[in-house]
């Protein structure tokens, strides 16, 4: 069951995290932590904090040791099992940083309906997902993925040794701006947008930035998007990737 849910899922990976955000927004009613209005800042920046380590853990793991991550016609797919950089410590490190990005976003927004609803869902699409993947991991793979398990944990990371995890590697910051700036952006403005909605729904239009303080966030934003967004387009920045691998 959860196998088949996970190769459902797996098709729409992509699409769970905006989704959540769209929820949030048409159903959430946010509220002031213990209701003091004060301690809703201290959340706010909490919740902002664990977003930022989300992308960390994403940005290390494609900074270090590349994956193709999209399968092969929308199915999970593998031709190596890699287990170097981030994945010498979790085995599903992109999945443990969407994770840490969903639960930010909840923190920011600490509306009843996120906590009880799409946390959940959360778990229940990764956690399938994951499910999904392991199995045909280990169908192709065999003993040498069960010995993986054995050492790596498939969510909670190993804090320790990162640094002979990925001693002899260079970290590829072109692969993680060219792969990752979407995801950055998407990122710095959704948690920008909900700590101002959350706001907005608990006290009103009072509660609302200037125009002049939006426009100072906006503007280069805008900008810096559009030059990274650029720079890709006309292939002035690559991310000179090395042999690919697939992988999931």
């Amino acid at each position: 069951m959860m196998i088949a849910l996970g190769r459902f899922f797996f098709r729409f990976r992509g699409t769970v995290f905006p989704f959540l955000l769209l929820f949030a927004l048409l159903v959430g009613t946010p509220r002031h932590l213990l209701n003091d209005a004060g301690s809703d800042v201290y959340l706010d920046v909490v919740g902002a904090l664990v977003a930022l380590l989300g992308l960390v853990v994403r940005g290390a793991t494609i900074g270090y040791e590349y994956i193709v991550r999209g399968g092969r016609n929308r199915q999970v797919y593998a031709d190596t099992l890699v287990q170097g950089g981030v994945y010498a410590h979790t085995r599903n490190p992109m999945y443990l940083g969407n994770g840490l990005l969903v639960l930010g976003c909840a923190l920011i927004i600490n509306a009843p309906e996120f906590y009880l609803v799409a946390l959940p869902l959360t778990a229940l699409a990764y956690g399938s997902i994951i499910a999904a993947e392991e199995a045909y991991l280990r169908d192709k793979f065999g003993g040498e993925f069960d010995a993986y398990c054995r050492r790596v944990n498939r969510i909670l990371p190993r804090l320790s040794g990162f640094r002979q995890s990925t001693e002899g590697m260079r970290f590829n910051w072109r692969r993680l701006i060219v792969k990752e700036y979407n995801t950055i952006f998407g990122a710095i403005a959704a948690v920008a947008a909900l700590s101002i909605w959350d706001d907005y729904r608990i006290v009103g239009e009072s509660a609302l930035p200037t125009a002049r303080f939006a426009l100072a966030f906006a503007i280069p934003w805008l900008v810096a998007y559009v030059v990274v967004w650029g720079l890709k387009k006309t292939r002035r920045l690559q991310a000179e990737l090395p042999q690919a691998r697939q992988s999931v």
